[in-house]
Protein backbone atom coordinates (compact mmCIF):
# COMPACT_ATOMS: atom_id res chain seq x y z
CA UNK A 1 0.00 0.00 0.00
CA UNK A 2 0.95 3.72 -0.90
CA UNK A 3 0.09 6.99 -0.58
CA UNK A 4 -0.67 9.00 -3.98
CA UNK A 5 -1.80 11.70 -5.25
CA UNK A 6 -5.71 12.29 -6.19
CA UNK A 7 -6.30 11.53 -9.94
CA UNK A 8 -7.81 14.97 -11.65
CA UNK A 9 -10.04 15.12 -13.52
CA UNK A 10 -9.80 15.97 -17.65
CA UNK A 11 -12.08 16.82 -19.99
CA UNK A 12 -14.86 14.55 -20.45
CA UNK A 13 -13.97 13.06 -17.39
CA UNK A 14 -15.11 11.66 -13.25
CA UNK A 15 -13.86 11.12 -10.35
CA UNK A 16 -14.84 8.59 -9.00
CA UNK A 17 -14.83 7.79 -5.02
CA UNK A 18 -14.55 3.37 -5.30
CA UNK A 19 -16.01 1.46 -3.06
CA UNK A 20 -15.32 -2.13 -4.86
CA UNK A 21 -12.91 -2.73 -7.03
CA UNK A 22 -13.32 -5.86 -9.07
CA UNK A 23 -10.47 -8.48 -9.52
CA UNK A 24 -10.27 -10.65 -12.57
CA UNK A 25 -8.59 -14.32 -12.78
CA UNK A 26 -6.59 -12.61 -15.77
CA UNK A 27 -5.09 -10.16 -13.31
CA UNK A 28 -3.23 -12.70 -11.28
CA UNK A 29 -1.69 -13.78 -14.49
CA UNK A 30 -0.80 -10.48 -14.97
CA UNK A 31 0.80 -9.66 -12.04
CA UNK A 32 2.58 -12.78 -11.83
CA UNK A 33 4.25 -12.20 -15.20
CA UNK A 34 2.17 -15.21 -16.84
CA UNK A 35 -0.39 -13.33 -19.00
CA UNK A 36 -2.13 -15.24 -21.33
CA UNK A 37 -1.37 -12.89 -24.16
CA UNK A 38 2.70 -11.73 -24.29
CA UNK A 39 1.27 -8.40 -25.36
CA UNK A 40 -0.73 -7.88 -22.29
CA UNK A 41 2.37 -7.45 -20.33
CA UNK A 42 2.54 -3.91 -18.68
CA UNK A 43 5.11 -1.47 -18.18
CA UNK A 44 5.66 -1.18 -14.54
CA UNK A 45 5.29 0.59 -11.96
CA UNK A 46 1.24 0.09 -12.36
CA UNK A 47 -1.76 0.07 -10.24
CA UNK A 48 -4.05 -2.95 -11.64
CA UNK A 49 -7.98 -2.85 -11.91
CA UNK A 50 -10.26 -2.42 -14.53
CA UNK A 51 -13.47 -2.40 -12.51
CA UNK A 52 -14.71 0.07 -10.08
CA UNK A 53 -17.97 0.80 -8.39
CA UNK A 54 -18.92 4.00 -6.43
CA UNK A 55 -19.82 7.61 -6.19
CA UNK A 56 -18.78 10.33 -8.26
CA UNK A 57 -17.05 13.20 -6.57
CA UNK A 58 -15.75 15.78 -9.14
CA UNK A 59 -16.48 16.02 -12.50
CA UNK A 60 -14.04 17.91 -15.37
CA UNK A 61 -14.80 19.78 -18.09
CA UNK A 62 -17.58 18.96 -21.11
CA UNK A 63 -19.04 17.00 -18.44
CA UNK A 64 -22.80 17.22 -17.04
CA UNK A 65 -22.39 18.28 -13.99
CA UNK A 66 -25.67 16.43 -12.39
CA UNK A 67 -23.65 12.63 -12.73
CA UNK A 68 -22.31 14.06 -9.19
CA UNK A 69 -23.52 11.84 -5.83
CA UNK A 70 -24.54 9.46 -8.77
CA UNK A 71 -23.80 5.99 -7.75
CA UNK A 72 -22.08 4.13 -10.79
CA UNK A 73 -19.79 1.11 -12.09
CA UNK A 74 -17.08 1.45 -14.86
CA UNK A 75 -13.99 0.39 -16.40
CA UNK A 76 -10.55 2.23 -16.02
CA UNK A 77 -9.04 1.55 -19.18
CA UNK A 78 -7.32 -1.45 -18.14
CA UNK A 79 -5.65 -0.03 -14.81
CA UNK A 80 -5.96 1.94 -11.73
CA UNK A 81 -8.45 0.20 -9.88
CA UNK A 82 -6.90 -0.79 -6.74
CA UNK A 83 -7.63 2.79 -5.66
CA UNK A 84 -9.60 4.83 -3.30
CA UNK A 85 -10.56 7.41 -6.38
CA UNK A 86 -10.00 6.99 -10.34
CA UNK A 87 -10.59 8.89 -12.93
CA UNK A 88 -12.87 7.52 -15.51
CA UNK A 89 -14.43 8.77 -18.93
CA UNK A 90 -17.69 9.89 -18.96
CA UNK A 91 -19.12 7.50 -21.85
CA UNK A 92 -17.65 4.61 -19.59
CA UNK A 93 -20.24 5.36 -16.53
CA UNK A 94 -23.22 3.18 -16.31
CA UNK A 95 -25.42 4.17 -13.60
CA UNK A 96 -26.56 1.54 -10.53
CA UNK A 97 -30.12 0.46 -11.32
CA UNK A 98 -32.51 1.03 -8.39
CA UNK A 99 -32.63 -2.36 -6.65
CA UNK A 100 -29.50 -3.56 -7.54
CA UNK A 101 -26.80 -2.87 -4.91
CA UNK A 102 -23.55 -1.52 -6.02
CA UNK A 103 -21.11 -5.12 -4.95
CA UNK A 104 -23.38 -6.62 -7.60
CA UNK A 105 -22.91 -4.20 -9.91
CA UNK A 106 -19.35 -3.96 -9.96
CA UNK A 107 -19.51 -8.05 -9.96
CA UNK A 108 -21.67 -8.19 -13.08
CA UNK A 109 -19.73 -5.36 -14.97
CA UNK A 110 -17.27 -7.70 -16.56
CA UNK A 111 -18.61 -11.27 -15.71
CA UNK A 112 -21.90 -10.58 -16.21
CA UNK A 113 -20.96 -9.30 -20.29
CA UNK A 114 -18.75 -11.99 -20.73
CA UNK A 115 -21.10 -14.39 -20.27
CA UNK A 116 -23.64 -12.57 -22.19
CA UNK A 117 -21.24 -12.21 -24.88
CA UNK A 118 -20.14 -15.95 -24.89
CA UNK A 119 -23.79 -17.06 -25.07
CA UNK A 120 -24.30 -15.17 -28.12
CA UNK A 121 -21.24 -16.59 -29.44
CA UNK A 122 -22.14 -19.84 -28.97
CA UNK A 123 -25.94 -19.30 -30.21
CA UNK A 124 -27.12 -21.79 -27.17
CA UNK A 125 -30.45 -22.79 -28.53
CA UNK A 126 -33.40 -23.84 -26.47
CA UNK A 127 -33.29 -28.03 -25.51
CA UNK A 128 -29.57 -27.73 -25.90
CA UNK A 129 -27.23 -29.16 -23.31
CA UNK A 130 -24.82 -27.25 -22.23
CA UNK A 131 -21.67 -27.76 -19.94
CA UNK A 132 -19.90 -24.99 -18.16
CA UNK A 133 -16.59 -25.41 -16.34
CA UNK A 134 -15.48 -23.32 -13.72
CA UNK A 135 -19.12 -23.27 -13.26
CA UNK A 136 -18.95 -21.89 -9.67
CA UNK A 137 -16.65 -18.89 -10.87
CA UNK A 138 -17.42 -15.30 -11.66
CA UNK A 139 -18.38 -15.73 -15.39
CA UNK A 140 -19.93 -19.71 -14.55
CA UNK A 141 -22.59 -18.89 -12.34
CA UNK A 142 -24.20 -16.33 -14.42
CA UNK A 143 -23.25 -18.72 -17.27
CA UNK A 144 -25.36 -21.00 -15.55
CA UNK A 145 -28.05 -18.70 -15.17
CA UNK A 146 -28.09 -17.41 -18.73
CA UNK A 147 -28.17 -20.88 -19.93
CA UNK A 148 -31.41 -22.15 -18.15
CA UNK A 149 -33.04 -19.01 -18.92
CA UNK A 150 -32.44 -19.63 -22.43
CA UNK A 151 -33.83 -23.64 -22.31
CA UNK A 152 -30.95 -25.40 -22.13
CA UNK A 153 -30.34 -27.92 -20.00
CA UNK A 154 -26.99 -27.47 -18.08
CA UNK A 155 -24.64 -29.52 -16.88
CA UNK A 156 -21.92 -27.31 -14.42
CA UNK A 157 -18.65 -28.45 -13.08
CA UNK A 158 -16.75 -27.52 -10.65
CA UNK A 159 -13.54 -28.52 -8.26
CA UNK A 160 -15.15 -29.31 -4.84
CA UNK A 161 -17.92 -30.62 -3.18
CA UNK A 162 -18.60 -26.62 -1.73
CA UNK A 163 -18.41 -25.25 -4.95
CA UNK A 164 -20.70 -27.73 -6.01
CA UNK A 165 -23.10 -26.31 -3.49
CA UNK A 166 -23.41 -23.02 -4.33
CA UNK A 167 -23.65 -24.14 -8.19
CA UNK A 168 -27.04 -26.04 -7.40
CA UNK A 169 -29.55 -23.17 -5.85
CA UNK A 170 -28.93 -21.36 -9.47
CA UNK A 171 -30.29 -24.20 -11.30
CA UNK A 172 -28.01 -26.57 -13.06
CA UNK A 173 -29.54 -29.68 -13.68
CA UNK A 174 -26.61 -31.76 -12.98
CA UNK A 175 -23.60 -30.93 -11.15
CA UNK A 176 -19.87 -32.79 -11.54
CA UNK A 177 -16.85 -32.24 -9.33
CA UNK A 178 -14.22 -32.67 -11.78
CA UNK A 179 -11.42 -33.07 -9.47
CA UNK A 180 -13.32 -36.62 -8.77
CA UNK A 181 -11.23 -39.57 -11.27
CA UNK A 182 -13.29 -40.77 -14.48
CA UNK A 183 -15.45 -37.67 -14.12
CA UNK A 184 -16.09 -37.42 -17.84
CA UNK A 185 -15.98 -41.55 -18.06
CA UNK A 186 -19.00 -41.05 -15.99
CA UNK A 187 -20.97 -38.64 -17.55
CA UNK A 188 -20.37 -40.58 -20.86
CA UNK A 189 -21.56 -43.74 -19.17
CA UNK A 190 -24.74 -41.44 -18.17
CA UNK A 191 -25.57 -40.22 -21.95
CA UNK A 192 -24.56 -36.58 -20.42
CA UNK A 193 -23.28 -35.27 -23.77
CA UNK A 194 -23.15 -31.55 -24.55
CA UNK A 195 -24.00 -29.62 -27.59
CA UNK A 196 -22.03 -26.89 -26.24
CA UNK A 197 -18.90 -26.39 -23.95
CA UNK A 198 -18.33 -23.44 -22.25
CA UNK A 199 -14.25 -23.94 -21.58
CA UNK A 200 -12.54 -21.44 -19.38
CA UNK A 201 -9.92 -24.00 -17.96
CA UNK A 202 -8.54 -25.10 -20.73
CA UNK A 203 -5.52 -28.20 -19.95
CA UNK A 204 -6.64 -31.58 -18.86
CA UNK A 205 -10.05 -30.53 -18.01
CA UNK A 206 -10.99 -28.51 -21.48
CA UNK A 207 -9.50 -31.59 -23.26
CA UNK A 208 -12.08 -33.98 -21.28
CA UNK A 209 -15.36 -31.94 -21.52
CA UNK A 210 -14.37 -31.61 -25.32
CA UNK A 211 -14.97 -35.24 -25.64
CA UNK A 212 -18.49 -35.26 -24.72
CA UNK A 213 -19.79 -32.68 -27.25
CA UNK A 214 -22.16 -34.02 -29.95
CA UNK A 215 -21.60 -34.45 -33.28
CA UNK A 216 -21.27 -30.89 -34.74
CA UNK A 217 -21.09 -29.69 -31.59
CA UNK A 218 -19.85 -26.11 -30.04
CA UNK A 219 -16.52 -25.48 -27.95
CA UNK A 220 -16.57 -22.06 -26.55
CA UNK A 221 -12.81 -21.02 -25.40
CA UNK A 222 -12.83 -17.92 -23.29
CA UNK A 223 -9.91 -18.72 -21.09
CA UNK A 224 -7.11 -21.18 -19.94
CA UNK A 225 -6.87 -20.87 -16.34
CA UNK A 226 -5.18 -24.20 -16.26
CA UNK A 227 -1.97 -22.22 -18.23
CA UNK A 228 -3.22 -23.64 -21.33
CA UNK A 229 -5.68 -23.62 -23.99
CA UNK A 230 -7.63 -26.92 -24.42
CA UNK A 231 -6.53 -29.02 -27.65
CA UNK A 232 -9.48 -30.78 -29.27
CA UNK A 233 -9.31 -34.82 -29.03
CA UNK A 234 -7.68 -36.18 -32.60
CA UNK A 235 -11.24 -36.85 -33.99
CA UNK A 236 -12.53 -33.37 -33.52
CA UNK A 237 -12.76 -32.34 -37.56
CA UNK A 238 -14.27 -36.00 -38.39
CA UNK A 239 -17.22 -34.94 -35.26
CA UNK A 240 -17.33 -31.70 -37.25
CA UNK A 241 -16.60 -29.89 -33.57
CA UNK A 242 -17.03 -26.43 -33.94
CA UNK A 243 -14.30 -23.85 -32.22
CA UNK A 244 -15.27 -20.82 -31.14
CA UNK A 245 -12.69 -18.45 -29.60
CA UNK A 246 -12.54 -14.95 -28.61
CA UNK A 247 -15.23 -11.91 -28.23
CA UNK A 248 -13.50 -9.22 -29.57
CA UNK A 249 -15.89 -6.61 -28.17
CA UNK A 250 -15.12 -2.95 -28.80
CA UNK A 251 -15.70 -0.47 -25.86
CA UNK A 252 -19.42 0.08 -27.28
CA UNK A 253 -20.56 -3.30 -27.62
CA UNK A 254 -18.66 -4.05 -23.81
CA UNK A 255 -20.90 -1.33 -22.17
CA UNK A 256 -23.90 -2.64 -23.70
CA UNK A 257 -23.92 -5.85 -22.40
CA UNK A 258 -22.82 -4.43 -18.90
CA UNK A 259 -26.05 -2.72 -18.82
CA UNK A 260 -27.94 -5.67 -20.49
CA UNK A 261 -26.42 -7.71 -17.37
CA UNK A 262 -27.52 -4.63 -14.70
CA UNK A 263 -31.05 -4.64 -16.63
CA UNK A 264 -31.54 -8.42 -15.68
CA UNK A 265 -30.07 -8.14 -12.19
CA UNK A 266 -32.62 -5.47 -11.85
CA UNK A 267 -35.30 -7.46 -12.93
CA UNK A 268 -34.59 -10.48 -10.85
CA UNK A 269 -33.22 -12.78 -14.11
CA UNK A 270 -29.67 -12.31 -13.25
CA UNK A 271 -27.85 -12.78 -9.23
CA UNK A 272 -23.93 -12.56 -8.97
CA UNK A 273 -22.44 -14.78 -6.62
CA UNK A 274 -19.96 -12.33 -4.92
CA UNK A 275 -18.43 -15.07 -2.72
CA UNK A 276 -15.61 -13.41 -0.78
CA UNK A 277 -14.89 -9.63 -0.25
CA UNK A 278 -11.32 -8.65 0.93
CA UNK A 279 -10.11 -5.10 2.01
CA UNK A 280 -8.37 -3.02 -0.59
CA UNK A 281 -5.11 -3.83 1.82
CA UNK A 282 -5.36 -7.33 1.46
CA UNK A 283 -5.08 -7.12 -2.18
CA UNK A 284 -1.96 -9.47 -2.26
CA UNK A 285 -4.06 -12.63 -0.22
CA UNK A 286 -7.34 -11.99 -2.62
CA UNK A 287 -4.83 -13.19 -5.73
CA UNK A 288 -3.56 -15.93 -3.76
CA UNK A 289 -6.53 -16.94 -2.92
CA UNK A 290 -7.99 -17.29 -6.53
CA UNK A 291 -5.07 -18.34 -7.49
CA UNK A 292 -5.17 -21.39 -5.08
CA UNK A 293 -8.75 -21.87 -6.76
CA UNK A 294 -9.95 -21.45 -2.88
CA UNK A 295 -12.77 -18.79 -3.93
CA UNK A 296 -16.31 -19.22 -5.28
CA UNK A 297 -18.37 -16.58 -7.54
CA UNK A 298 -16.58 -13.14 -7.72
CA UNK A 299 -13.79 -12.06 -5.44
CA UNK A 300 -14.13 -8.43 -4.96
CA UNK A 301 -12.13 -5.86 -2.79
CA UNK A 302 -13.92 -3.41 -0.54
CA UNK A 303 -12.08 0.05 -0.97
CA UNK A 304 -11.05 2.15 1.98
CA UNK A 305 -12.36 5.44 1.42
CA UNK A 306 -9.63 8.73 1.08
CA UNK A 307 -8.89 10.73 3.80
CA UNK A 308 -7.70 13.96 3.45
CA UNK A 309 -6.45 14.85 0.09
CA UNK A 310 -4.52 11.74 -1.06
CA UNK A 311 -5.79 8.33 -1.35
CA UNK A 312 -4.17 5.04 -1.28
CA UNK A 313 -2.85 2.63 -4.21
Amino acid sequence: MEEAADPAAEVGQVIVDVEYASITFVETQVRAGRPPNPAMTPSLPLILGNGVGGIVCDVGEAVDPHLLGRSVVSTTGGRGGYAERVAVDQSQLIAVPEGVALADAVALLADGRTALALMQLADVQPGETVLIEAAAGGVGTCLVQLAKSAGARVIACAGSAEKLAAIEPLGADVVVDYSRKRWGEVLRERGELADVVFDGVGGDIGAEASKLLRNAGRVCQYGMASGAFTELPPDARQRKVILLRGLNLDPIQARALSVQALERAAAGQLRPVVGQVFSLEQAAEAHAAIEARATTGKTLLRVRQAVGGAGKA
